[in-house]
């Protein structure tokens, strides 16, 4: 095989692990990476919340210590197996899979209380009030959002630095989750994990909102892109949620309650409120799109070779 081919290569092998053994039960080592983060937190951080500009500084420099070793030691070692195995550690498809569907079967057997637990182990906001409607809004919610966090994204930067690169995108969104939140904590300790994650995504998000358009309805997702995105808090989940709402032609958004405050957040997509049956239609629609970036990445690799 040329070498010029080998990054396909990985980027096969790496996606058919995830699609097969999906993320490690056990000794995940995102897990021990979550510990290094709480004990650098704990190292770096000064008060709650502390300093504006000295914990913004201090955040900074926990993010660099504990991201950047990891980086140059996968750059350092890049070989196309090791690029595999990053890839497929840095991915999330058949784990978000498998959540929407711990979520789609017990609400379509019309046990709501299964399906709001379910639910709540994959989003922040309250579930416990929720009916089957918000139920299905929130899973849709979070199964094309988490497309672009936990595919679409990793891949990305897979295809532009390799097994390093997917696991830069892969620590810096663990770090977003982690410290990014606005609460008292840690608003300005995450600032830099926030602001490093917003840039990461800044394109990925946009080519995910335009797959998703490409593979559902794509003049109301285009439409919805462009209109309702920017009404959106998050600059990179507004353009993804509009236009895989408008490419799935539901209607998501609208009130939810994020630790007993309530928001009311814009309207997106041009359609009425998921069902249960849009909750596996949105798990179909980022699985395509999955296969049509590797296909086309793999395509353009054998041309160019």
């Amino acid at each position: 095989m040329p070498p010029s081919l080998f990054p396909a290569a990985s980027a096969l092998v790496g996606v058919l692990l995830d699609r097969l053994l999906g993320e490690p039960r056990r000794w995940h080592p995102l897990v021990g990476f979550g510990r290094l983060a709480d004990a650098a937190e704990r190292c770096f951080r000064t008060g709650a919340p502390g300093h504006p500009l000295g914990n913004r500084i201090s955040g900074l420099a926990a993010w660099l210590m504990i991201v950047t070793p990891f980086v140059v030691l996968a750059a350092w070692f890049a070989h196309p197996v090791l690029d595999a195995l990053l890839l497929w550690l840095a991915l999330g498809g058949k784990s978000l899979g498998e959540h929407a569907r711990a979520i789609a079967v017990p609400l379509a057997a019309g046990d709501l209380a299964t399906a709001r637990a379910s639910l709540g182990l994959i989003v922040s906001r309250d579930t416990t009030q929720l009916d089957e409607t918000g139920v299905a809004t929130a899973a849709v919610e979070s199964v094309l959002e988490n497309g672009n966090d936990a595919v679409f994204g990793a891949l990305f930067w897979f295809f532009v630095a390799g097994g390093a690169g997917a696991l830069l995108f892969r620590l810096a969104n663990t770090l977003d989750a982690m410290w990014g939140y606005r609460d008292a904590r840690r608003v300005y300790f995450g600032w830099a994990a926030a602001r490093s994650d917003d840039v990461l995504n800044f394109v990925p998000a946009r080519l995910t909102a335009l797959t998703y358009a490409l593979l559902g309805r794509t003049r109301d997702a285009l439409a919805c892109w462009r209109t309702q995105a920017p009404r959106w808090s998050s600059p990179n989940a507004g353009p993804v949620m509009a236009a895989g709402a408008g490419a799935l032609k539901v209607g998501l958004g609208g009130t939810a309650s994020y630790h007993g405050a309530i928001e009311e957040r814009p309207r997106l997509g041009s359609g009425a409120a998921p069902t249960v049956v849009d909750i596996g239609r949105a798990v179909a629609l980022v699985e395509r799109g999955q296969w049509l970036w590797l296909a086309v990445f793999v395509a353009g690799s054998v041309f160019f070779a």
